[in-house]
């Protein structure tokens, strides 16, 4: 389901149940996907991240238009706590002569949660945002060889493109301020 975000009156938050899931070891059931709006709760799952948040640029992110961030949830259990088990996050970029399009930035679940098809409803909350905010689609970036990462995108509903995926991917960093944070 998506929502409305009162402050501009777009749709904006998601927020779903996934009866048919597997739940990760350990965990009852997946609860929801929603979308994070507080820097504390992107601290909270900083184990979702590749690196260690900090709390300026979460909050930079989580207040620019057009940056979401999309947190799974599951309960625990054995405590019936509930914790932060798969993350997505996503950037609307907008060019004159295309359009909006969403830009899927970054992917992760927890490693006991993998191959329970969290990060592919990860993807198509993200999806189904961008559509509701009136994008023409939807685009990540992964290396050719990469078969998990493929395959995890074509089940949410990503289009085989032949001259994206026959081509190896070529990133060319720009780096200004963390030397080495890009190296292949």
């Amino acid at each position: 389901m998506v929502a409305s975000d009162s402050r501009s009156n777009t749709p904006t938050d998601v927020r779903c149940c996934h009866d048919r899931l597997r739940p990760p070891s350990g965990y009852a059931a997946i609860v929801r996907i929603e979308r994070v709006l507080d820097a504390a709760v992107v601290e909270a799952g900083a184990e979702l991240f590749e690196e260690t948040p900090t709390a300026a640029a979460a909050e930079q992110f989580l207040s620019s238009p057009g940056h979401y961030l999309l947190f799974a949830y599951a309960d625990d259990a054995e405590d019936g706590a509930v914790g932060a088990i798969g993350m997505i996050s996503g950037v609307e970029t907008t060019h004159p002569d295309k359009g909006t399009e969403m830009f899927l930035y970054e992917l992760g679940v927890v490693p006991t949660a993998r191959k329970r098809g969290i990060a592919t409803e990860l993807i198509r909350a993200l999806a189904a945002l961008a559509k509701a905010r009136g994008c023409y689609g939807m685009w990540v970036d992964v290396d050719a060889d990469n078969a998990a990462a493929l395959a995890t995108y074509r089940r949410a509903g990503a289009q085989k493109e032949a001259a994206c995926v026959e081509a190896a991917c070529v990133v060319q960093p720009w780096n200004f301020t963390k030397p080495g944070r890009h190296d292949c």
